[in-house]
């Protein structure tokens, strides 16, 4: 299965649904829209399209999505942020067509750069109720999508019954000391994220703790660091706004990350001192992108935006770090090309890639059957 998809510009942010009922479904964001693909054996079908004026810089999927391939009754849900700083709830079902509700932006949201967004109500009801973003202002905000002192129907939840009024999201903040990089949540947990920041550190936050509880007056539950990385930023080495965290979905402890040059994998149930428990060296270039294999979990990959050697993608088997066994190189297209976004999809037997190049989607496995 090698696909290719074309979107009308060039594109920014991809996404794929992680969700049981959705494997095969990937939201591509562009200078002005949102695309969903549903990924078949012999096509990438476009299945919605959200134009929402503003190009696009992060994607979260929501939880409740389900894809065609699933249930005739379907249900494509997610949130995009735009270059203006704005929020976007997107919906389409199998009866109502394509719904954008704009929130956030203005005085009520971020004043930079959204660069990563989650659902973060864990696996119960609450699971699509709540959506984390960060940014360059330094923020981390939890947005409540269905806010109880509104006319929500917080049981069902459904944008498209009758009764349904939708109520702008109300939102809390969490500062942070340095710009904001990405952000993780796990489908264990309702109240705690993975954060990273451009500086090389990862927090381990508790969003629903209250700060005033603490010594520190933070929430703030453990803070991962790669040495390397803190040291070139504390000597201005760092690469602007570097870093990117993934947090492995089958084990709550499995945590990996990218700096600059460096990788590092923390095992959270054997921290010592919050240092990584294995360690490599990736593209000479910078690393900008980490992200696990949901269907094959011992695999991760990494890209970079340097140009230099083209648009590739490092992919490594996390059983041989200790041995620091060489990754597997993918090329996707020659120089000047490089990777904006990838990621894995979540559908088939065999672990599979989608990775954005220009205006291009690709989708190819990385093995056999």
């Amino acid at each position: 299965m090698d696909l290719t998809h074309q979107h009308p510009t060039n594109v920014a942010v991809l996404s794929c649904s992680h969700t049981d009922d959705a494997p095969d479904l990937v939201a591509v964001g562009g200078e002005h829209s949102v695309q969903v693909l549903l990924i078949k054996k012999d096509a990438c079908e476009l299945v919605a399209l959200f134009h929402i004026g503003t190009r696009v810089t992060a994607l979260a999927w929501s939880p409740r999505t389900i894809s065609p391939s699933s249930s005739d009754d379907w249900l494509y849900e997610l949130v995009a942020a735009g270059s203006d700083f704005s929020l976007h709830f997107l919906t389409k079902t199998s009866s109502e067509s394509e719904n954008v509700f704009h929130f956030g932006g203005g005085l009520s949201g971020h004043h930079g750069k959204i660069n990563g967004m989650t659902f973060c109500g864990g696996s119960g009801e609450d699971a699509s109720r709540y959506v984390a973003t960060v940014s360059d202002d330094k923020m981390l905000m939890v947005w409540d999508l269905y806010p109880p002192d509104s006319n929500n129907d917080t049981s069902s939840m459904d944008p498209n019954s009758p009764s349904f009024s939708r109520s702008q999201p109300t939102a809390y903040a969490i500062p942070f000391p340095h710009p904001l990089t990405s952000i993780n949540s796990h489908p264990s947990s309702s109240k705690e994220f993975l954060v990273s920041d451009c500086r090389g550190s990862i927090f381990l936050t508790d969003w629903r703790s209250d700060p005033g509880e603490s010594p520190d007056d933070s929430s703030n539950i453990v803070e991962l660091s790669e040495p390397r990385a803190l040291s070139d930023a504390s000597l201005g080495l760092a690469l602007h706004l570097s870093g990117s965290v993934a947090w492995h979905r089958g084990s709550a402890d499995m945590v990996g990350a990218v700096y600059g040059s460096k990788y590092a994998v923390w095992d959270i149930s054997k921290l010592q001192g919050g240092k990584p428990s294995a360690v490599g060296t990736t593209f000479s270039q910078g690393g900008n992108k980490f992200r696990w294999c949901d269907t094959h979990p011992e695999y991760f990959a990494i890209s970079t935006q340097s140009p230099l050697k083209g648009a590739i993608i490092q992919v490594y088997n996390s059983n041989f770090l200790s041995a620091h066994a060489q990754p597997t190189v993918f090329s996707i297209a020659p120089r000047p090309h490089f990777v904006q976004d990838f990621d894995f999809v979540t559908s088939g037997n065999v672990p599979t890639l989608a990775v954005a190049v220009g205006r291009s989607v690709f989708v190819f496995p990385i093995g056999a059957e």
